[in-house]
């Protein structure tokens, strides 16, 4: 019987497929750099905890207006209220302003990856996407979520 040492093997899918290939000798430069965005500072491509910040804080938001105004006290109730509080509220300030409050005390923008304003039927395309969830797990390398790919958004830092 032949004992192969797994470790390489395991670390590599334990660290991912990046890090595997970036061991091989790819080179992915930064995150935004297919984009045209800084590597660090204004203008670059927000961090997960900030975006995941910002959704949180959104979400609280949400929730506090249904279940203040719209339900009447059911979890269930409250819960459908606060998703579609999130759509209008996002799809309103995302195509208007470029952030939504949770965004707007992170300091993250959603632009278009042209640098300009995103324009209000992609902002309504990509607030759909967000709605459904299953997307917005979805990343590519720049760790943009389906969401944004497809409606040619990315949430930057300012």
């Amino acid at each position: 019987m032949v004992y192969v040492d797994n470790r390489q093997a395991i670390g590599s899918w334990l660290s991912g497929p990046r890090a595997a290939a970036e061991d091989m000798g790819a080179e992915f430069g930064y995150r935004g750099e297919r984009l045209g965005l800084p590597e660090e500072g204004p203008g670059s491509l927000a961090r997960f905890g900030r975006r995941l910040g910002a959704l949180a804080i959104d979400w609280a938001l949400c929730n506090l207006i249904a279940y203040g105004l719209l339900a009447d006290g059911r979890a269930t109730t409250v819960s459908n209220w606060a998703l579609l509080v999130f759509v209008v509220m996002a799809v309103l300030t995302v195509g208007t302003l470029g952030f939504t409050p949770g965004k707007r005390l992170v300091r993250v923008r959603v632009i278009s990856v042209t640098g300009a304003r995103l324009t209000f039927p992609r902002a309504v395309l990509r607030t759909l996407l967000l709605a459904l969830a299953v997307p917005a797990l979805v990343w590519d390398r720049d760790q943009r979520g389906l969401h944004d790919r497809l409606s040619g958004s990315a949430q930057v830092r300012y």
